[in-house]
C-alpha cells in the first residue's frame, strides 16, 4: 500500500480541533505539531524502553485528561528480579507532556515516582527516581524516526512517533546496586503518542534493536489499531535510515503459553520473537481499565528494505505485546 510521505511541517489539528487531512501519512523526521484542543478522549504519553544484556526497563509518563499515570517496569535478566511501580492520579496535574515538536521536556511527579525525559541537543537524558530504582541514562540520536498520523475519523485520530535502536549509556541503580550501561550493546526505544482515541482500543506492538552483520538495525512493528486507516507504523531502520512498509502485518502468538514464540509476517518480513521473559499487567479503575501481555526476547528471521536488500534480524533484542484498553 502506498502511504503519503509528509515532507513539510504541518499541524495535526484544525482550529476547531478536528483532524487536518494534510497531516495524514508518515515522515522520517518530526514534522507534525500534535496540537490537540479541548478536553475529552485526549491521550498523551511518552514511553521509553531500554534493553541491555543485563536488564530490560520500561518508563511511561501518560496523561488521559481525567487521569495522570506514571509506570515503571524493571526486569533483571540475570537474577530474574522484577520491579513494578505504577501510580495513577485522577484529575489534572502531576505530568507535563508538551504538544509541540522536539526538543521538549517531559516530566512527572506522581506519588513517589519522579520521571524526567529531557532533550539536550541531539540526545535525550532519561532520569527516574523511585524508592527502589534510580535511572541516569543518555540516549544518543539514532537517525531517522517513524512519525505518522493515523486517522479513524475527523474526530478520532492518533499521532505516533517511534525512534528505534538509539544507543544508550549511563547507570541504573536497583536496591543500591549500580549497574553500568554501555552504549555498544544497549539500546533505547521511544514511543510518543498524542491523539483523540476511541474508548475501547486494542493493539499489537513489536520492537527490536541491535547490531547484525555490522549494521545497526531497528525493527518497528504494529498491528490491529491501524487496520483500515490507510496508514501503518511498520518499518525497518538500517544504520538510522527508515524503510517504511505501508501494508498491515499478520501476527501469530499464544497468550496461554508463556514460552511460545511471537511471529510477525508480511510482504517484506518474517520475524519471530523467542521470549526470555513474559509479563501481564492489568488495571481496573472503573472508567479506566487495561490489560497488556508483553514478551521480552530476541528476534530472528529476516526483513527487506525498500531497495530489496535482505537483512537478518537474528539477535535483535526487544519485545512484542498485545494491549487492550478501555480508557
Amino acid at each position: 500500500m502506498i502511504v503519503t510521505e509528509i515532507t513539510e511541517a504541518v499541524d495535526m489539528c484544525r482550529s476547531d480541533g478536528r483532524l487536518r487531512h494534510e497531516s495524514i501519512g508518515f515522515s522520517r523526521t518530526p514534522l507534525r505539531r500534535p496540537n490537540l484542543r479541548g478536553w475529552g478522549r485526549n491521550k498523551r504519553w511518552d514511553y521509553w524502553g531500554v534493553v541491555t544484556p543485563r536488564f530490560v526497563l520500561g518508563m511511561t509518563v501518560a496523561g488521559l485528561d481525567y487521569a495522570q499515570l506514571s509506570q515503571v517496569y524493571f526486569y533483571d535478566r540475570e537474577t530474574r528480579l522484577h520491579i513494578t511501580a505504577d501510580t495513577t492520579k485522577l484529575g489534572p496535574g502531576a505530568v507535563v507532556l508538551p504538544d509541540g515538536r522536539p526538543p521538549m521536556t517531559v516530566r512527572s511527579d506522581n506519588r513517589g515516582t519522579k520521571t524526567r525525559f529531557l532533550d539536550e541537543g541531539s540526545r535525550t537524558i532519561l532520569r527516574l527516581s523511585t524508592p527502589r530504582v534510580e535511572v541516569e541514562l543518555s540516549a544518543e540520536p539514532g537517525g531517522e524516526c517513524l512519525e505518522a498520523v493515523v486517522p479513524w475519523s475527523d474526530k478520532r485520530f492518533q499521532y505516533t512517533l517511534k525512534e528505534l535502536a538509539r544507543p544508550v549509556s549511563g547507570t541504573v541503580t536497583v536496591d543500591g546496586e549500580v549497574i553500568d550501561v554501555a552504549a555498544g550493546d544497549s539500546f533505547a526505544v521511544l514511543d510518543r503518542g498524542r491523539g483523540k482515541w476511541p474508548y475501547n482500543v486494542s493493539w499489537n506492538w513489536g520492537a527490536g534493536s541491535g547490531v547484525v552483520d555490522g549494521r545497526r538495525i531497528g525493527l518497528q512493528l504494529g498491528g490491529k489499531w491501524t487496520a483500515g486507516t490507510g496508514v501503518t507504523e511498520n518499518g525497518l531502520f538500517v544504520d538510522g535510515r527508515l524503510n517504511y512498509w505501508g501494508d498491515e502485518l499478520e501476527w501469530t502468538y499464544d497468550l496461554r503459553d508463556e514460552s511460545s514464540p511471537w511471529r510477525v509476517r508480511g510482504e517484506y518480513l518474517d520475524a519471530t520473537l523467542t521470549p526470555f521473559h513474559r509479563r501481564h499487567a492489568s488495571t481496573n479503575l472503573l472508567v479506566i481499565s487495561s490489560s497488556t501481555h508483553q514478551a521480552f526476547g530476541n528476534w530472528s528471521g529476516f526483513a527487506y528494505d525498500n531497495q530489496g536488500t535482505r537483512h537478518a534480524l537474528d539477535g535483535l533484542a526487544g519485545w512484542a505485546e498485545e494491549a487492550n484498553n478501555r480508557w
